[in-house]
Order: C-alpha cells, then structure tokens, then sequence
C-alpha cells in the first residue's frame, strides 16, 4: 500500500493535536527568546553607554560587567533547563501520542473503497 507523502503530511500538520504541540511550543519559545534578547540588549547597552557602572569594582577584581557577563551563561543555562521540563510535561507527550497515531497508519491516504462484486 502506497501514501501519497505530501497528503499524509498535510493531514499531519492540519490535525488538531499538531497545531495545539505547535500552539504550545510558541507558548514557551517566543516568550523565552524575547526576555533573553532583551537581557542580552541590556547587557551590551550597558557595557557600551554605561562604562562607569559596567566598570564599578564589587569586590576585588570582580566588577559589574563581569557579573553581568557570566548572568549571560547561568541565564543560557536556566532556560535550557526550563525547556527541558516544559518539554517533559507539556510537548513530548502529545508529540508520543502523534507519532503513534502516524506510526499506525491513521494519517494515511483513505483506503480505496473495495469493488463490489456482483
């Protein structure tokens, strides 16, 4: 039995469960992307029109932009590991659900009606 493959993908991507995985991931995605750039911008910006508080020492070599900097890789950390969870509870259990439902055949082309037979 063949499937016509670009059928079987739309079929797929119009299904109610993968534009609610895709709803989902935008959820968490554009949010996350938006708070990291902007934290990110406020880093550089800082570092470039605001030298005297990026250079204010807190204690021995260690100033400000130090601080800020090293923030950037915790922070990158921080929502990989938030990712992570989100993924666990809200993502992968529907993409297992899906990928079975595709694995078992139920998006496939619609079986041709059998001849009848007279």
């Amino acid at each position: 039995m063949s499937t016509d493959a670009p059928d079987r993908y739309e079929r797929i991507a119009e299904s109610p469960e993968f534009a609610g995985l895709r709803r989902s991931l935008r959820r968490f995605v554009f949010p996350m992307t938006i708070a990291f750039f902007s934290w990110y911008a406020l880093y550089v910006i800082l570092s470039a029109y605001a030298r005297d508080f990026m250079g204010t020492i807190l204690f021995g070599n260690i100033n400000v932009a130090l601080v800020f900097g090293l923030l950037q890789f915790v922070t990158t950390f921080l929502i990989a590991w938030l990712y992570a969870r989100y993924a666990d509870r809200k993502l992968d259990p529907v993409a297992e659900d899906l990928n079975a439902r595709i694995q078992s055949g139920e998006f496939d082309a619609d079986p041709q009606p059998e001849e009848v037979k007279a």
